[in-house]
């Protein structure tokens, strides 16, 4: 029996047998898409957020990329990418659409700006709608301007950083209807405060309950409605959030692999 241990003893000395650990998380892979030909406004915005999330990607140990090629939302493409993210725009293509939403229906990521959130009736597209917890883009405020806003919670790995209130940078502030917050699977993380009505020279923006930060919670998906201008990435809280928000949506993948405990 003892001689039958020695060669067993002499593998494991040589390092050469395996040995059994906890699976380790693959990198974090975002891959953004953007769009040059829209509103310059908008450009303005995906260009800073491609710099910042450079940044952010050297700093937490993330792999980065980005396209303005939308034909790019393919099955194959988004293989290893665990977060899409929709800087300026959206899927146009029936191909596009479809791609995505077996993505997400798969668990795929998504962090989405201003207007790739926009819908109208003129969209048809009543998958993405119901994506965004019902919300339907109904106005907006001009000019872009700072606003208030109240964090709804700030236990939420996403705003934890955050004081409770703090003055986001100028911009083109939206308004929904039907409100995301009455659908039961959305969870609001900031709102606009009542103290900035009414915001701007439009009527739509007034008063009343306007989400500005939220996740549809049957997704591994989180919507902000910063996006227009090149003031975006001028307040360090807000900057902050936009950082701790990718990395919880890397977290949630991470739990869906069973590599990291809820």
């Amino acid at each position: 029996m003892i001689k039958r241990l020695f060669p067993m003893l002499a593998i494991l000395a040589s390092g050469l047998m395996p040995i059994s650990g906890p699976a380790q998380p693959a990198p974090l892979h975002v891959l953004a898409f953007y769009s040059s030909n829209v509103e310059r406004d908008h450009v303005d915005f995906a260009l800073q957020a491609l710099t910042f999330f450079a940044a952010a990607a050297k700093k937490d140990k993330f792999q980065f990329e980005s396209t303005t090629n939308w034909d790019d939302l393919n099955s194959q493409r988004l293989k290893g990418v665990q977060v899409v993210m929709w800087l300026n725009d959206s899927a146009h293509t029936a191909q596009q659409r479809a791609a995505f939403e077996q993505y997400m229906e798969r668990g795929g990521g998504w962090f989405g700006f201003h207007f790739a959130g926009y819908n109208d009736s003129g969209t048809h597209w009543p998958w993405f709608v119901q994506f965004l917890g019902g919300a339907v883009f109904y106005g907006n405020s001009w000019p872009p301007l700072p606003a208030m806003l109240d964090v709804d919670d700030q236990t939420s790995p996403v705003t934890r950083h955050l004081p409770a209130h703090f003055l986001s940078p100028a911009n083109e502030w939206y308004s929904w209807h039907p409100n995301p917050r009455a659908n039961k699977d959305v969870k609001v993380l900031l709102t606009l405060s009542l103290s900035n009505f009414p915001l701007g020279f439009k009527d739509t923006l007034t008063g009343g309950d306007i989400p500005v930060v939220w996740t549809n919670t049957r997704y591994r998906m989180i919507y902000m409605n910063m996006g227009h201008g090149d003031r975006i990435f001028s307040d360090t809280h807000q900057n902050q959030m936009f950082e701790d928000a990718l990395l919880w949506l890397e977290r949630k993948h991470q739990v869906q692999m069973g590599v990291t405990a809820p």
